[in-house]
Formats: structure tokens, C-alpha cells, sequence
């Protein structure tokens, strides 16, 4: 594995001298918007690999994005790599019509530290709960990004990211009620403790994730892209871009049914995506908001 092809293929052609904040935003950003957050090995008939090696083959050689074990996983070694001070967490994901978190560990995000102070680091949660900057480990201060505010708030040890959303205006009526739009306002995404770990501590929900009929993952197919006013989604047929903050503190989400023709011209053109196998989309009824 080679660290400038890395940086290749996210476009990175800054600076890494210095291992301080303003480069660690500049890598962040240059990955979320060169690598889609997706999962259509699942839909190809292909696993979602967790080993180092497979991923950089996939993400970096192949052109292709991941899901967060993957992505994070990367991002990992490359922080790393050029000596940043950066520690595996493991995340329990927000279920918003259960209204819990999961049970099981089902996020990998990351922990850099620069000068004594710590920053949550996530190039892997997608759509429009992506944050666009490593957030400061601290707890009840409010956040502002260009996506939403993002809130981290710390209770007996376990910490919790929440984001606090625009109003959204739909360009098309009739996806006025589309299940794929998130309804609030105020968003928990995910929980977490300081606990180091390991990428072996997520081997089993690896394969869990791509095997199970609950999974979200199987339900359906998604791939998203951030872009420098905000970001594109394909869940099943559905395309979806929403700008961000277009006008007057709201968002502008576009929607378009695609076509079996029109979404491999998409994954090449918005997403920079050739499939090797049949892809077949899905839109299961698992819950998934863009």
C-alpha cells in the first residue's frame, strides 16, 4: 500500500508537514468528496471486505467507496501513516423509529489528537449527517458546518453526536412524503465511548451487516457523495442532491427517478464509479433518510 496513491485518489496535493487541524480538515475533506459512502458490493453479489489490503484495492486501485469500516478504516492507516495521533472508537447507531440506539457496535469513527486536544473524525456516515470538519471533543458546544450544526454532549462516560438541521424545501411535490427525507429538525446519529479499539472488534458485525435480512445494508442500496455545496445520494432508483443552506437557513433537496441505463451514467459521472458486476438496485422498507 503506498500513501501517495492514497492521497491521489482523494486529490490531495497540500502540505502534510504539519500535523495540525487546518490539515487534518483539508484530508477529511478531500476523502468525503472524492470517496462515496456506499455499499454496492452487497447489490453486485460482492462482500464488503474489512482487511486493510482489500480496501485500498477497493477504494484506492478499484475507484470505488465503502461503507464506514471500510472508509474510517482508511482513513485510519493514512492519519496514521503520516503520523497524526489517531484512535479506533467503535459507535452505536441511532434508530429513529425505534427510538433507540443499536445494541450492537456498528460504527467505526475516529479520535485525533493535536496538541493536547482531542477531535472526533468521521469520513463515513454519508448523506447529510456527514460532517465536513473533525469536531472538538467537547461537550454541549454547538458545532457550525456548512451541512447543520453538529452538537457532542458527554453523559457518565458515554457521548453522544446529534446535528441540528435546516428547514428543507422539495423541488418536486410529489416527493413531498417520500420515506427517504429525514423529518427532524433535531437528529441523533450516533453514541460512543473513548474505549480504544481494534478493527478485529468489528469483524462479526462486518459480516452481519451484509448477510442479515434487518440490516439496513441489505434493504437497500446506497451511495453517496459530498460536494462543495453539498451532496448527492442513490438509494434503489431514487437520485437525490441537496444544496445547502440555497437560501434564508434551508436546504434545497432535488429528486429524480433513474432508469437500469441512467444509473450506471450516474455512478460514472456524479459518483466516478464503474461497476465491474450486474448491479441490482434496491429500495427495501428499512429505514434510510438521505
Amino acid at each position: 500500500m503506498n500513501i501517495e496513491a492514497y492521497f491521489e485518489r482523494i486529490g490531495y496535493k497540500n502540505s502534510r508537514n504539519k500535523l495540525d487541524l487546518e490539515t487534518l480538515t483539508d484530508i477529511l475533506q478531500h476523502q468525503i468528496r472524492a470517496i462515496p459512502f456506499e455499499n454496492l458490493n452487497i447489490h453486485c453479489g460482492e462482500s464488503m471486505e474489512l482487511g486493510l489490503k482489500a480496501i485500498f484495492e477497493q477504494v484506492v486501485r478499484r475507484n470505488r467507496g465503502g461503507w464506514c469500516l471500510q472508509v474510517n478504516h482508511l482513513l485510519y492507516w493514512a492519519l496514521t501513516t503520516i503520523g497524526f495521533e489517531t484512535t479506533m472508537l467503535g459507535g452505536y447507531v441511532y434508530n429513529t423509529p425505534a427510538n433507540k440506539y443499536s445494541n450492537a457496535m456498528i460504527h467505526l469513527l475516529l479520535k485525533v489528537t493535536i496538541d493536547g486536544k482531542n477531535y472526533i473524525v468521521d469520513a463515513g456516515f454519508g448523506r447529510s449527517y456527514q460532517m465536513w470538519q473533525p469536531l472538538e471533543l467537547i461537550s454541549g458546544k454547538d458545532q457550525l458546518q456548512v451541512p447543520c450544526i453538529f452538537r457532542l454532549t458527554e453523559e457518565r462516560g458515554i457521548w453522544y453526536l446529534d446535528q441540528i438541521r435546516r428547514e428543507q424545501c422539495i423541488a418536486n411535490e410529489e416527493f413531498l412524503n417520500s420515506d427517504l427525507l429525514e423529518k427532524n429538525k433535531y437528529r441523533k446519529i450516533y453514541s460512543f465511548t473513548l474505549e480504544p479499539r481494534a478493527i478485529e472488534d468489528f469483524e462479526s458485525v462486518n459480516t452481519y451487516l451484509q448477510i442479515s435480512p434487518t440490516s439496513v445494508f441489505t434493504s437497500k442500496s446506497f451511495c453517496s457523495l459530498q460536494t462543495l455545496e453539498g451532496v448527492h445520494c442513490l438509494v434503489g432508483w431514487t437520485l437525490t442532491y441537496r444544496k445547502f443552506n440555497y437560501k434564508d437557513n434551508m436546504d434545497l433537496v432535488e429528486f429524480k427517478i433513474l432508469n437500469e441505463e441512467e444509473i450506471e451514467q450516474k455512478l460514472k459521472n456524479t459518483f466516478n464509479i464503474s461497476l465491474e458486476r450486474k448491479f441490482v438496485p434496491k429500495h427495501g422498507d428499512l429505514f434510510f433518510t438521505i
